[in-house]
């Protein structure tokens, strides 16, 4: 077997975790992909994965290994796109990664129209809080929410999406109706458990810059979680307009604190850097411009 197969098949293993996702991916037996694997250690004198019975962890050598076969198998994409990306058909497995919320409401409702235009792509979606690294995870395209840090990534803006601090008709009916951002202090806020940040609310006012930390009786590392228990009137929320813009119109969340004027939240899709983008990714991206063309409501 040549060496790109034992490459690809090793990257998908420690993608996937475990020989029978890889071996489901690649159309192998597990049996097949751990005898690959054995064979690639031995022809390179290295370990390069810990096995047990339910999880693959790679050793100090398989991790620089893996960073290696990453990059090379990225450069075959490459050259082969610089021939054929932008005249074939996209095809194979499309990985987007997003957050929960924004692929909720925004990203899945245009998923369906986008395969049916390209009906030999596989979108494989990864969903999490965190920014990830594109290129050691193998993601196409990540929506980033907030100013881009990472200035080795390329990206389209999509808008900006303004937050709400809003809260349930039930709630408000029990508890009050905060006027100024300090009361917020007397009331049940909702956090998010996995940003410091977002735990940040910031209000800009007749009198400058206040700044509020939230308190309350509901933490969840899940924004869609906190959304869900703002709507069962559980507390006041700080949640994204693209999240919550039916809600209001449907009068089952009330926007709070109007006067005050509360900060923008950027959308980024972006890519790893290539000379040469991939028709698969060039697709999305196109798709998405024209998605978010022109600017939504809650941009």
């Amino acid at each position: 077997m040549d060496k790109w197969t034992e490459m690809q098949v090793f990257v998908e293993a420690v993608r996937r975790g475990s020989f029978s996702a890889a071996g489901r991916q690649l159309d192998l037996s597990p049996s097949a992909v751990s005898k690959l694997l054995s064979r690639l250690e031995s022809r390179l004198g290295v370990r390069l994965l810990h096995r047990t019975t339910r999880t693959l962890n790679l050793t100090e050598g398989g991790e620089r290994y893996y960073a290696r076969c990453q990059e090379i198998l990225a450069d075959i994409e490459d050259a082969e796109a610089a021939l054929t990306g932008f005249v074939r058909e996209p095809a194979g497995i499309l990985r987007i990664n997003s957050t929960p919320g924004f692929a909720k409401h925004q990203l899945l409702p245009l998923m369906p129209a986008f395969t049916a235009r390209h009906p030999q792509l596989t979108l494989e979606f990864q969903l999490t809080g965190q920014a990830i690294d594109l290129i050691a995870e193998g993601v196409d395209v990540a929506i980033r929410l907030g100013a881009l840090k990472d200035t080795s990534l390329v990206g389209r803006k999509l808008g900006e999406s303004r937050r709400v601090v809003c809260a349930s008709p039930t709630y408000l009916a029990t508890h009050g109706t905060p006027h100024t951002p300090a009361q917020l202090r007397q009331h049940d806020c909702l956090c998010l458990s996995t940003s410091d940040a977002f735990n940040q609310w910031q209000f800009s006012g007749p009198d400058g810059v206040e700044l509020v930390e939230p308190r309350g009786r509901f933490v969840t590392d899940n924004v869609d979680a906190l959304h869900e228990y703002a709507l069962l009137g559980g507390g006041v929320a700080r949640l994204s307009l693209f999240m919550v813009a039916r809600d209001i119109e449907a009068g089952r969340l009330v926007p709070l604190l109007t006067g005050y004027g509360i900060e923008h939240q950027q959308i980024h899709a972006v890519y790893p850097h290539r000379k040469h983008l991939p028709a698969k990714v060039r697709a999305l991206m196109d798709y998405l411009s024209e998605a978010f063309t022109p600017p939504p409501d809650w941009a």
